[in-house]
């Protein structure tokens, strides 16, 4: 397989360890710290983990390490969408796994969680390895998206574990895969089946996220490559001076990417979801707030800008969850057919039309028919809408040109307005990881088999301080359950890892907020040019604006 330059030149990247794990394996030791409890509902969350709720967190250090010699065998698997630096979670595991004991195993299990239940399996060596190093994907060994979640399932699971002689499972995944890891944590406990469950925190997203753990890994590097072509886009924008660019970043509900994305590029609009819900802004409001900015530039001479959309804002414009929460409930079950049987739109239309109530067939209305129809496109497996099928930025540039064309008529307005629209999403889920994922993942993995050689079972491997040289960073574990809630899916309360949303309060949309006008006004693009890997350390090793406004001392 023909290799390109880059990614030779990053096999021989060595990642950087926290202090505490660059001293040896025999020079390793634990500090406990307080037990822990969930982060709410703790009753339930009790009484659904007996065996695993309650535990302390731990801190690894300098030290004679105590733990008991075993060989080791551990089962590895990827879980849900890609995110950069996966790969070297595997690798940390694997090199700290043959430090501790060169009979040690590591099987990597195909295909993501269903490669544990049908027993599909790579064991890895150092050539395998060694192909995998710095770079991006999960292409090692795949990954899915099925859920662990029925005792059947953990039954199987827990015989081929038997068969193969499995001591511990790491899960590499997000909030769900994290979840399903404390479920089966919790069944090998109960089961006295010796074998341990520890997850790592992944996704792009960004809303694995809380007092434990400051960053999911992957995110670092999708939003500076999202940042990269945006800020391409501005320069783009400012060369050519006559388009508007709407930009939707993925992200699903929280805005965390695209928050990120505008402190990198400074752009003239970035919406951010979770104020429009606490605002309860209208579409027609939102569509208000961009051509004021369009209105201002225009005024000025440039009639061009940017705006970064995040993937799931229409999600929490009030009326428009209420459209979708009436269009779930008009198609449901046996009127999803009636509805599909119909030949043309014009039919469909007055379907639709018969079925929603009034306030809603008028948020409806104003919307453009292609996006009207987008809303009729394939259902999630529960039969809803998908939102994330929504082509949002074509939606709000729509309304945007709407709101213009009426500030025309009136006289306020007399600018030039083309739009152009961008989606991006899977261009960052497999890029090269930055070497802050690099070093974050290798330590992730590394310290992974850290917490299974010391006997941890439904814990997730933590590293912290990372706005810090990864000199200074802190690693450690939790218990997965100290991050879990109750919530309602599918018509039954479920134990889930809560996911953050973006704060209002925080420092990173406090910033936002405090420059913004200027922004919206004013072309003050950002150019972050692309990830670099070779270089000053303020260029390389360059955490989030997110990480280092958070952790601003």
């Amino acid at each position: 397989m023909e290799i390109s330059a880059l990614q030779k030149a990053r096999y021989e990247y060595t990642p950087k360890l926290p202090g505490m794990l660059r001293n040896g394996i025999a020079d390793i030791c634990v500090k406990e710290g307080e037990a822990t409890q969930s982060v709410a509902d703790q009753d339930k969350i009790k009484a659904l983990f007996p065996n695993t709720y309650g535990e302390k967190e731990i801190t690894f250090e300098k030290g004679q390490n105590t733990s008991a010699p075993k060989k080791q065998v551990v089962g590895v698997i990827l879980s849900g969408g890609q995110a950069p630096g996966g790969h070297n979670v595997i690798c940390g595991l694997y090199d700290a796994l043959k430090a501790t004991n060169k009979e040690n195993v590591l099987y990597g299990f195909k295909g993501g969680p269903s490669g544990l239940i049908n027993d599909d399996f790579v064991e890895f060596d150092d050539e395998f390895i060694n192909q995998y190093r710095n770079t991006g994907g999960f292409d090692i060994i795949g990954s899915g998206r099925t859920k662990l979640e029925t005792e059947e399932q953990f039954a199987i699971v827990s015989e081929v574990c038997k068969k193969h002689g499995v001591t511990a499972v790491v899960i590499i995944g997000g909030d769900d895969s994290n979840t399903n890891a404390a479920v089966l944590a919790e069944y090998f406990a109960a089961h006295n089946t010796g074998v341990q469950v520890i997850g790592c925190p992944k996704t792009i997203d960004g809303d694995l996220k809380n007092e434990d753990i400051e960053c999911s890994f992957g995110f670092d590097t999708a939003t500076k490559t999202y940042s990269e072509i945006i800020g391409n886009i501005e320069r783009d924008a400012n060369s050519a001076k006559k388009y508007w660019h709407f930009v939707k970043v993925m992200g699903r509900s929280a805005s965390h990417v695209a928050l990120e994305c505008a402190l990198q590029t400074q752009p003239s609009i970035c919406l951010v979801s979770e104020e429009v819900a606490a605002k309860k802004m209208s579409l027609s409001q939102i569509a208000d707030y961009i051509a004021d900015s369009v209105a201002k530039r225009a005024a000025k001479g440039m009639n061009f800008g940017v705006a970064i959309i995040p993937e799931g804002v229409v999600e929490f414009v009030p009326e428009f969850s209420v459209l979708i929460q009436e269009i779930n409930e008009l198609l449901a079950g046996s009127k999803a057919e009636a509805f599909n049987a119909l030949a043309t739109w014009e039919e469909k239309y007055s379907f639709i039309e018969k079925g929603l109530t009034k306030e809603s067939m008028e948020v409806f209305a104003i919307l453009p028919q292609a996006i009207q129809q987008q809303l009729f496109l394939e259902r999630d497996p529960h039969g809803n809408v998908q939102v994330s099928l929504i082509e949002s930025e074509k939606l709000f540039s729509a309304l945007v040109k709407d709101k213009l064309e009426a500030r025309r008529a009136a006289g306020t307005y007399n600018g030039k307005f083309s739009a152009l629209h961008h989606f991006l999403g899977y261009e960052g889920r497999c890029a090269f990881p930055s070497n802050f994922d690099s070093d974050y993942c290798y330590s992730l993995g590394y310290n992974a088999f850290m917490l299974i050689q010391y006997g941890y079972n439904g814990y997730l491997s933590k590293v912290s301080n990372l706005s810090k040289p990864a000199s200074e960073w802190v690693a450690g574990g939790m218990p997965i359950t100290k991050m879990m809630n109750i919530e309602r899916r599918h018509g039954e309360d479920k134990p889930v890892i809560k996911k953050a949303l973006v704060e209002l309060d925080g420092a990173p949309f406090k910033y936002f907020e405090a420059h913004r006008e200027q922004w919206a006004e004013d072309t003050c693009f950002v150019y972050p040019g692309a990830i670099q890997y070779y270089g000053p350390t303020e260029v390389c090793d360059a955490t989030t604006k997110t990480l280092a406004l958070e952790h601003a001392e």
